[in-house]
Formats: structure tokens, sequence, C-alpha cells
């Protein structure tokens, strides 16, 4: 074992202790998050504007702060950009995250010294947590790559502005630098295409142990590999053990990776974002991410179908239940207060607080009441490659709700298939059982004859990433999204449909 392995052993070991620490106290942890919070931020313009001068409990919080989206919360923003300080942060933000919006363009996320300190240290902590459970620390002597943004970063009113994954790039600790690949001017090429093939040249002869980044964007770098060298990426890469990935759920993907890997390798899922990094996996035997509840963040949840209605009630991680979907709100060290941050997760474990990221809350499809979400519609496509010979690169769903020849309207999977199955039928079958079994509702439409079963069209291959690069999202955070409620995203695949 080497000196650098023996040394990741031990710091694992210390940082273990620590966590345990707030992990057997977690109701005690988010109290202290949460007057920490209030106590830095009463003199900042949000504070003063929302009373918290006279917040003394969870209670007195709810009554003053209501739930906010970006757009509500753009006001402030701004004059921040004006160059006003202690707007919802002592001081000023560090950097601007810059994001997706819906309706008004980019959105300019604050991140504070405070918050990026969290980010930086739970990304170290979700690779020491696997290497304290494991006691695996080989890998960290050989190379190691995240496929991520460029770090080059631009300035908004005087604030340097980027992605999160380039903002993060800036913050790789000194004795990683060696490790780490690509090179830094190759991580600046903006266009993704261009990036991928360098990142190509620049690691097919390296000792690649970890291999971190969107399960989709690492797709498409494997895929040019194995056209370039015509190997396996796991014959390649002998010594490659380890594959980090956030953002979307990696088990549409799983069947597909192994094939391009040619074996099984360990994988640590993540949950970062702009606004914070909420969990990551500390456990290759349980399910879920371990939520973080001492890192500057405080966690309000309202369940998902009460989420629309006038006054919902939130709660704290002391009163949630297990496999309820809630919309996770957030109060953070960079300034977002009671913050919708549009994601939806359900609790596997409260001992300690383990979630699973169920779907989008505004991503879902309910064009006739049946509220399906990602989770649904991933676990049925899982089921259906587990018990076929299908491959799957991309696929997202649709409602039609106006189809031709009088027909009774369906859920539309567009699936670009790596290998199609033999008997499409039963693959088809296999996800419409799955999905009425996991949604009452869809299985009432399908018996009452509101909805016919569902119906898959089949994607060119690149389809995706052909609409992607088209729509100008190609690489980097972008995600295909799972589901819509309307016909955006369906329509702009028409051209790449197979015929």
């Amino acid at each position: 074992m080497s000196l650098k392995a023996l040394a990741a052993k031990i710091f694992a070991r210390r940082v273990a202790r620590r966590t345990a620490k707030w992990v057997n106290r977690p109701v005690q942890a988010q109290q202290k998050v949460f007057f920490d919070l209030i106590a830095k931020a009463k003199q900042t313009q949000f504070g003063k504007d929302h009373g918290f001068d006279h917040i003394r409990s969870h209670n007195d919080f709810v009554e003053k702060v209501p739930i906010r989206d970006y757009e509500e919360l753009k006001g402030y923003v701004q004059q921040i950009i004006n160059g006003q300080n202690d707007v919802l942060w002592p001081g000023k933000p560090i950097y601007f995250g810059k994001t997706s919006g819906t309706t008004s363009g980019a959105k300019y996320i604050p991140i504070t010294k405070e918050s990026i300190k969290y980010q930086v240290q739970a990304s170290r902590n979700a690779i020491l947590s696997y290497i304290h459970e494991t006691g695996n620390a080989d890998f960290v002597d050989g190379k190691m790559i995240f496929l991520q943004g460029s770090p080059v970063l631009e300035e908004k009113g005087g604030i340097k502005l980027g992605r999160l994954s380039g903002i993060s790039a800036h913050y790789v600790p000194n004795y990683l630098q060696k490790n780490r690949l690509p090179s830094w001017e190759t991580n600046c090429i903006e266009d993704w295409e261009t990036k991928v093939d360098k990142i190509v040249e620049e690691t097919e002869q390296q000792n690649m142990t970890v291999i971190a980044g969107i399960p989709s964007w690492v797709q498409m770098y494997f895929e040019k590999l194995h056209a370039k060298t015509g190997k396996k990426v796991g014959e390649l890469f002998q010594e490659f053990q380890l594959f980090i990935y956030g953002g979307v759920n990696y088990e549409p993907y799983r069947a597909k990776f192994e094939n391009l890997i040619g074996r099984k390798v360990d994988s640590i899922e993540l949950f970062p974002a702009s606004e914070g990094f909420f969990a990551y996996q500390d456990s290759q035997k349980e399910k879920g991410m371990l939520l973080l509840l001492d890192s500057g963040i405080f966690y309000e949840f309202v369940k998902a179908d009460e989420f629309f209605t006038e006054n919902p009630k939130r709660l704290t991680i002391a009163n949630v239940e297990l496999d309820v979907d809630y919309a996770m709100v957030i109060s953070t060290n960079a300034g977002l207060w009671a913050y919708d941050l549009g994601d939806t997760v359900r609790f596997v474990s409260k001992d300690p607080y383990r979630i699973m990221v169920s779907g989008r809350i505004k991503h879902f499809i309910s064009a006739f009441g049946e509220h399906v979400i990602a989770k649904e519609v991933e676990e049925a496509l899982k089921l259906a490659v587990d018990q076929t010979d299908a491959l799957v690169n991309e696929f997202t769903v649709a409602p039609q709700t106006n189809p031709e020849n009088g027909e009774l309207p369906y859920h539309e999977w567009f699936i670009e298939f790596e290998r199609p199955p033999s008997d499409i039928s039963k693959f088809s079958s296999l996800m419409e059982e799955s999905m009425k079994k996991q949604n009452s509702y869809y299985y009432d439409l399908i018996a009452g004859n509101i909805l016919q079963p569902l119906v898959i069209t089949s994607i060119q291959p690149g389809g995706f990433q052909e609409y992607m690069k088209a729509v100008g999202k190609l690489g980097g955070q972008n995600k295909v999204q799972r589901l819509s409620n309307d016909r955006k995203l369906a329509d702009g695949l028409q051209p790449f449909k197979m015929r």
C-alpha cells in the first residue's frame, strides 16, 4: 500500500468519526443549523424584511417566510447584481452558479465562501466514506477524471459566474492535482464533442482508476473510447475501480455501462446542485444517500401531492415518513430561504436519514390526473431491460392527448436503444405492468378505457445527443428531461424517429 493510500485510510477514519456525531443526533444537528442561519442573517435585507429578530422556532419561520422559487427570489438577487451588500447573506457571494431557468432564462444562484466550503467538503467526504466502508484506497494512486463544464468564469455585477462543475474545478486539492485529468486547457474547451474527443486522446494511455460525471455524458466518453481503441473500457483501464455520478438516476444506464466497461465497478451517487450539496451515497450495501444535516443547510419537506395546495404543511426531518415523495425546500448559508429546489425525494431510511431522488416537482405526467413521476418510469424501464435482452441509451416520456384515427390517448415512450429487444411486445408489456402496479391512478385510467397502453417510439442511434446539441444543451450539467406534461420535447425528437 502506498503512503498516499495509507494516509487516505487514516483521514477516512477520522472523517467517519466526525460524521457519526451528527448522524447520531440528527434532529439536534438540524436545529443548530437552523438557529445559526437565522442568527447570522438577522441584519441582512432579507432578514429585516422577514422579521428574523422575532423568529424563535420553526413555526415562526413558517409564518414569516413563505416558500419561494427562483422567480420569487429574483428581486433580491438583482439587488446583489446591482452592487448591494448584505442582501440575502452577510457581505456578497463569491460566485453565482449559472443554471437554466424556466420562465426568465438563466438563473444566478448565490454561492458564498461558507457554502462552497461545504460543497468541496461533501465531495471529498463521499470518497472518504467509500474508503472507510470498503477499505479500498488503492485508486488514489491512479488518474481521476470528472467530465465537467468549463472552469472559465465570467462576471455578473462584479461577481464570478459559471456552472457549478466549472467552479468546482478551482477547488481540486493540491494532493490530487497530479492525478487529475483532463488538462486545464482541455477542460476549458466549450464545444462538448470537441472536448470529449480531446479527453479521449489525453486519457486512453493513462491508468484511469476513477471516472466521474453525469451518466449520459460519461456514456458518450466511453463510446468514443471504444470506437477509437476497439476495447472495452474495463480492458483499456484495467485498474478502473470507481464510477462517481450525480444528476440523474444511474439505474436506466447501468446495463449499458456494464456492457461498455465489460465488468462491474463500484459506484458512488452524489446529490449536488448550485444551491448546495445535499447528500451522498455512504454505503455500498444500503439503499439511498446520506442526507447531510450539518452542512449549513436547513431542510423542510412538503408532501408532493400537497405541494400546490394553499398553505401546504412544511415538515422537518423529525416528522418525515418513509416511502413518501416530498418536495425538498431549503434554507442555506448562501442566502436561499425556504427555497423550492424543484426536486422530490423519498426517505428510504431514518436511521440514518437516507434519501433517493424521485423526480422533479414540475416534471410529471398528469394529463389525465395520473401524476406519473420519474421514479416510476425509471423503475418500469429498468425492469424491462433486466428481463429482456435490450440495452437502452436514453429515453423520455410524454402524453399523446390527441392521437390520430380516433384512438384512445396514451403515454408515448421515446427510447433510443443500443440493442432493441428481440420481442418488443414483451418489453412493452413488462413496462406497462410495472406502471400499473406502481401507480393506481394510471391503472384505473387503463382499466376504465380512458388511456390505451403505452406506445414505444424508437429514436435513431445518437438521436438524443443530436437533439440536445440542436437546443444548445449538449454536455456539462445538462440532462434529458425524463417526463413532460406537454409535447415540446416530443415534438423536438420527431426528426430523429426510426423510419
